[in-house]
Protein backbone atom coordinates (compact mmCIF):
# COMPACT_ATOMS: atom_id res chain seq x y z
CA UNK A 1 0.00 0.00 0.00
CA UNK A 2 1.57 3.60 -0.77
CA UNK A 3 1.80 5.54 2.11
CA UNK A 4 -0.32 8.61 1.62
CA UNK A 5 0.63 12.47 1.50
CA UNK A 6 -0.06 13.15 5.12
CA UNK A 7 1.81 9.66 6.22
CA UNK A 8 5.29 11.14 4.40
CA UNK A 9 5.05 14.48 5.93
CA UNK A 10 4.35 13.33 9.46
CA UNK A 11 7.82 11.35 8.96
CA UNK A 12 9.73 14.61 8.91
CA UNK A 13 6.96 17.09 10.54
CA UNK A 14 9.01 16.73 14.03
CA UNK A 15 12.00 18.18 12.65
CA UNK A 16 11.63 22.20 13.01
CA UNK A 17 14.24 24.55 13.60
CA UNK A 18 13.42 24.36 17.39
CA UNK A 19 14.09 20.61 17.80
CA UNK A 20 16.55 20.92 15.44
CA UNK A 21 18.56 23.50 17.58
CA UNK A 22 18.42 20.30 20.18
CA UNK A 23 19.35 17.15 18.11
CA UNK A 24 22.77 16.87 18.52
CA UNK A 25 23.07 17.12 22.23
CA UNK A 26 19.81 15.12 22.59
CA UNK A 27 19.44 12.59 19.78
CA UNK A 28 23.19 12.59 18.25
CA UNK A 29 24.08 12.49 22.33
CA UNK A 30 21.95 11.09 25.01
CA UNK A 31 19.40 9.25 23.09
CA UNK A 32 22.16 7.46 20.88
CA UNK A 33 24.10 6.14 23.99
CA UNK A 34 21.45 5.53 26.20
CA UNK A 35 18.62 4.52 23.79
CA UNK A 36 20.18 3.34 20.81
CA UNK A 37 23.41 2.26 22.38
CA UNK A 38 25.31 3.69 19.36
CA UNK A 39 27.02 6.31 20.07
CA UNK A 40 27.52 8.93 16.91
CA UNK A 41 31.27 8.21 16.95
CA UNK A 42 30.70 4.82 15.87
CA UNK A 43 28.05 6.49 12.81
CA UNK A 44 30.90 8.62 11.71
CA UNK A 45 33.20 6.53 11.36
CA UNK A 46 31.07 4.84 8.85
CA UNK A 47 30.71 7.81 6.96
CA UNK A 48 34.82 7.86 6.90
CA UNK A 49 35.01 4.64 5.43
CA UNK A 50 32.23 4.90 2.81
CA UNK A 51 31.62 8.57 1.80
CA UNK A 52 33.69 9.93 -1.24
CA UNK A 53 34.33 13.62 -2.62
CA UNK A 54 31.42 13.23 -4.91
CA UNK A 55 28.21 13.14 -2.21
CA UNK A 56 25.00 13.21 -1.80
CA UNK A 57 23.28 12.96 1.56
CA UNK A 58 19.42 12.60 2.06
CA UNK A 59 18.04 12.57 5.16
CA UNK A 60 20.58 15.44 6.34
CA UNK A 61 19.31 16.17 9.96
CA UNK A 62 21.85 18.63 11.35
CA UNK A 63 24.83 17.96 9.00
CA UNK A 64 26.71 17.06 12.16
CA UNK A 65 28.10 14.02 10.57
CA UNK A 66 28.89 15.97 7.17
CA UNK A 67 30.81 18.22 9.02
CA UNK A 68 33.07 16.34 10.54
CA UNK A 69 33.46 13.57 8.01
CA UNK A 70 36.69 12.98 6.47
CA UNK A 71 36.14 13.54 2.77
CA UNK A 72 39.78 13.29 1.72
CA UNK A 73 39.57 16.97 0.03
CA UNK A 74 39.00 20.48 1.12
CA UNK A 75 36.77 21.11 -2.01
CA UNK A 76 34.27 17.97 -2.28
CA UNK A 77 31.55 18.22 -4.08
CA UNK A 78 28.67 18.05 -1.77
CA UNK A 79 24.44 17.85 -2.43
CA UNK A 80 22.02 17.54 0.62
CA UNK A 81 18.57 16.42 0.25
CA UNK A 82 15.80 16.48 2.31
CA UNK A 83 11.76 17.18 1.87
CA UNK A 84 12.14 19.31 5.40
CA UNK A 85 13.42 22.61 4.24
CA UNK A 86 14.70 23.31 7.82
CA UNK A 87 16.95 20.46 7.93
CA UNK A 88 18.46 21.60 4.50
CA UNK A 89 18.75 25.33 5.62
CA UNK A 90 20.43 24.06 9.01
CA UNK A 91 22.62 21.72 6.91
CA UNK A 92 23.33 23.54 3.96
CA UNK A 93 24.60 26.43 7.03
CA UNK A 94 26.68 23.96 8.84
CA UNK A 95 28.76 23.07 6.31
CA UNK A 96 29.16 26.10 4.16
CA UNK A 97 32.20 26.21 3.33
CA UNK A 98 31.80 23.05 1.02
CA UNK A 99 28.82 25.58 -1.07
CA UNK A 100 26.61 22.43 -1.43
CA UNK A 101 23.97 22.13 -3.59
CA UNK A 102 20.56 21.58 -2.28
CA UNK A 103 17.67 19.71 -3.11
CA UNK A 104 13.69 19.56 -1.51
CA UNK A 105 12.40 16.10 -2.37
CA UNK A 106 10.34 13.22 -1.77
CA UNK A 107 12.73 10.22 -2.04
CA UNK A 108 9.54 7.56 -2.20
CA UNK A 109 8.85 8.59 -5.53
CA UNK A 110 11.12 9.04 -8.03
CA UNK A 111 13.30 12.24 -8.57
CA UNK A 112 13.38 14.12 -11.76
CA UNK A 113 17.25 15.84 -11.36
CA UNK A 114 19.11 16.51 -14.34
CA UNK A 115 22.36 16.49 -12.20
CA UNK A 116 25.72 14.75 -12.49
CA UNK A 117 26.16 11.36 -11.22
CA UNK A 118 27.44 10.70 -7.20
CA UNK A 119 30.11 8.14 -6.60
CA UNK A 120 28.59 7.93 -2.80
CA UNK A 121 25.16 8.36 -1.47
CA UNK A 122 24.41 8.21 2.55
CA UNK A 123 21.02 7.37 3.76
CA UNK A 124 21.85 8.29 7.64
CA UNK A 125 19.06 7.67 10.12
CA UNK A 126 16.61 7.92 7.09
CA UNK A 127 14.81 4.91 6.66
CA UNK A 128 13.18 4.00 10.00
CA UNK A 129 11.37 7.76 9.85
CA UNK A 130 9.81 6.71 6.04
CA UNK A 131 6.52 5.30 6.02
CA UNK A 132 5.52 1.92 4.57
CA UNK A 133 7.42 -1.16 5.87
CA UNK A 134 10.88 -1.99 4.09
CA UNK A 135 10.06 -3.13 0.98
CA UNK A 136 8.32 -0.15 0.16
CA UNK A 137 11.01 1.57 1.29
CA UNK A 138 13.19 -0.34 -0.93
CA UNK A 139 12.06 2.17 -3.81
CA UNK A 140 14.94 4.64 -1.76
CA UNK A 141 16.99 2.90 -3.56
CA UNK A 142 15.89 2.26 -6.65
CA UNK A 143 15.35 6.30 -6.36
CA UNK A 144 18.84 7.72 -5.43
CA UNK A 145 20.72 4.75 -7.50
CA UNK A 146 19.41 6.46 -10.22
CA UNK A 147 21.66 9.31 -9.04
CA UNK A 148 24.88 7.79 -8.52
CA UNK A 149 27.60 6.07 -10.76
CA UNK A 150 27.02 2.11 -11.32
CA UNK A 151 29.68 1.01 -8.17
CA UNK A 152 28.74 4.35 -5.87
CA UNK A 153 29.11 3.83 -2.42
CA UNK A 154 25.86 3.76 -0.73
CA UNK A 155 25.61 2.86 3.27
CA UNK A 156 23.51 4.45 6.28
CA UNK A 157 21.63 3.49 9.17
CA UNK A 158 18.61 3.08 10.58
CA UNK A 159 16.69 1.76 13.71
CA UNK A 160 15.47 -1.06 14.09
CA UNK A 161 12.40 -2.76 15.77
CA UNK A 162 12.82 -6.39 15.41
CA UNK A 163 15.70 -9.10 15.37
CA UNK A 164 17.91 -6.83 17.36
CA UNK A 165 18.27 -6.35 21.58
CA UNK A 166 16.34 -3.03 22.67
CA UNK A 167 16.46 -1.83 26.01
CA UNK A 168 13.50 -1.00 28.04
CA UNK A 169 14.29 3.28 26.49
CA UNK A 170 14.20 2.12 23.41
CA UNK A 171 11.15 0.18 23.13
CA UNK A 172 9.14 2.87 24.78
CA UNK A 173 10.85 5.79 22.42
CA UNK A 174 10.12 3.84 19.36
CA UNK A 175 6.85 2.78 20.72
CA UNK A 176 5.74 6.39 21.36
CA UNK A 177 7.56 7.88 18.10
CA UNK A 178 5.46 4.72 15.61
CA UNK A 179 2.08 5.98 17.53
CA UNK A 180 2.73 9.98 16.66
CA UNK A 181 4.14 8.79 12.88
CA UNK A 182 7.38 10.59 13.61
CA UNK A 183 9.15 6.66 13.61
CA UNK A 184 7.72 4.06 10.84
CA UNK A 185 9.92 1.65 12.07
CA UNK A 186 7.49 -1.33 14.17
CA UNK A 187 7.58 -3.58 10.88
CA UNK A 188 11.86 -3.21 9.91
CA UNK A 189 13.68 -6.07 11.53
CA UNK A 190 17.39 -7.35 10.83
CA UNK A 191 16.19 -9.74 7.85
CA UNK A 192 14.23 -7.26 6.26
CA UNK A 193 17.08 -4.93 6.35
CA UNK A 194 19.42 -7.40 5.23
CA UNK A 195 16.56 -8.82 2.47
CA UNK A 196 16.28 -5.18 1.03
CA UNK A 197 20.09 -4.41 0.88
CA UNK A 198 21.13 -7.84 -0.71
CA UNK A 199 18.32 -6.97 -3.23
CA UNK A 200 19.28 -3.16 -4.26
CA UNK A 201 23.42 -3.56 -3.86
CA UNK A 202 26.19 -5.23 -4.73
CA UNK A 203 28.72 -6.01 -1.97
CA UNK A 204 25.69 -6.13 0.83
CA UNK A 205 26.82 -5.64 4.08
CA UNK A 206 24.89 -4.85 7.59
CA UNK A 207 26.09 -5.07 11.38
CA UNK A 208 24.24 -4.06 14.43
CA UNK A 209 25.18 -1.73 17.28
CA UNK A 210 22.80 -1.57 19.63
CA UNK A 211 19.26 -1.07 17.90
CA UNK A 212 20.95 0.04 14.98
CA UNK A 213 21.44 -1.24 11.87
CA UNK A 214 24.69 -0.37 9.86
CA UNK A 215 24.48 -0.62 6.43
CA UNK A 216 26.91 -0.36 3.26
CA UNK A 217 26.73 -1.42 -0.62
CA UNK A 218 27.48 -0.59 -3.76
CA UNK A 219 25.33 0.18 -6.73
CA UNK A 220 25.19 -1.87 -9.90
Amino acid sequence: MEPTPEQVAAGHAFYTPRTLAVYDLGILGWFSRAAWRCPARRLLQHYDAHVSTNHLDVGVGTGWFLDRCAFGTEAPRLALMDLNASCLDVAAKRVARYAPERYEADVLQPIPLDVAPFDSVGMNYLLHCLPGDLSTKGKVFQHLGALANPGASVFGATLLHGGVRRNWLAREVMRQNNEKGIFSNADDDLDGLRAVVAEHLDDPQVEVVGCVGIFSGRTR
